[in-house]
């Protein structure tokens, strides 16, 4: 491939010490891709289990961009898009898999719905099941509410209990949806671009609703399909169950704070504070009347998350890379 040559899509992905994985999905990604132009660009995120070097040997023809420090997902791909070429971006995680031409019947869907601007496609388990995490709604204080006080838990495969995750949707239909999923999510590079790209106060979570909110405020109605169907096998970088979760919390404090509105931004941040404390006192009371050790140990994980609400309770703090911004955002978007 010349560097004149028209490209259809950069596929993006930001790896950190999952050297199989990654390897597993940029192979996939080029056996599955038969119909298009397209390039990959890898950034490692200074891995410590020889990713870089594998994907380097393994992969001559991908781009590959290895850092001395790991500046997380958002900044990552921020990096990548400004080496990309392609007229769409497709941000791919390194736990991935693509099946059944993917990228190809995502890039399709694209041209089909241009009005979406943000597109998306269905995700499964390792063993098949369905994967629901290929896209989100919105939060909101009733959404809060019921996670907050065990109704989503309840009540998982219904809308009104647990809209978040929008438990009423089967992921077996084209749907307009408010938030993609980072794992699987094509844009058109003008579009990322006008938006500024991902923001790296999100170093870790969050990135991706920030980013679809802010383009649905702007004329966006982000859209999956079930055509396009990928393996997402979730959390592979990130093991420990405290950490994950005291950024998870910290990001979504940040989406409150930055996409409610001004007159429920702080009942927003309370019912978001809620949930993990209720969660301490459901599984304290558990392990306590059972004494199992499954249980002592749900409890001592909540203990602990609830112990670092200092960290995520307000959310992120000043961007840790400034100076990885790709832009600010304004004005309406164009159509890919």
């Amino acid at each position: 491939m010349t560097r004149d040559q028209p490209i259809d899509v950069s596929i993006l992905v930001v790896s950190f010490n999952t050297r199989e994985l990654t390897c597993a999905a940029i192979a996939s990604a080029l056996a599955e891709t038969p119909s298009l132009t397209t390039e990959i660009i890898v950034v490692d995120n200074a891995s410590t289990d020889g990713s870089a070097a594998a994907i380097g040997s393994a992969f001559p023809s991908v781009r590959l961009i290895a850092l001395d420090r790991n500046v997380g997902f958002a900044a990552g791909n921020t990096l990548a898009a400004r080496e990309a070429r392609g007229r769409f971006l497709l941000l791919l995680n390194p736990d991935t898999l693509v099946l059944d031409r993917a990228v190809d019947r995502l890039y399709a869907f694209a041209l089909a719905r241009p009005e979406a601007l943000i597109w998306g496609g269905r995700t499964l388990f390792a063993d098949g099941r369905l994967n629901p995490a290929s896209c989100w709604g919105r939060m909101t204080p009733w959404n809060l509410l019921c996670r907050a006080t065990g109704l989503t838990g309840l009540f998982p495969r219904t809308t009104l209990f647990n809209g978040e995750a929008l438990g009423g949707y089967r992921r077996d239909r084209e749907c307009a949806v408010d938030i993609v999923s980072g794992c699987f999510l094509m844009i058109g590079r003008d579009t990322w671009d006008r938006l500024g790209g991902f923001d790296p106060l999100f170093f870790m979570y969050g990135e991706e609703a920030d980013l679809c909110l802010r383009a649905r405020a702007l004329g966006a109605h982000p859209a999956v399909t079930p055509d396009a169907t990928i393996v997402h096998l979730g959390g592979a970088s990130e093991t420990a169950r405290t950490g994950k979760m005291t950024r998870l919390l910290a990001a979504k404090a940040s989406l409150i704070d930055r996409h409610f509105p001004p007159a429920t931004r702080a009942l927003g941040l309370a019912l978001h504070a809620l949930w993990p404390l209720s969660r301490l006192v459901v599984h304290t009371l558990r392990a306590a009347a059972t004494g199992r050790p499954a249980h002592r140990a749900e409890a001592a994980a909540w203990r602990e998350i609830w112990s670092r609400r200092a960290e995520w309770r307000r959310g992120y703090g000043v961007p840790s890379s400034p100076a990885l911004t790709s832009g600010s955002f304004a004005g309406s978007l164009p159509r890919s």
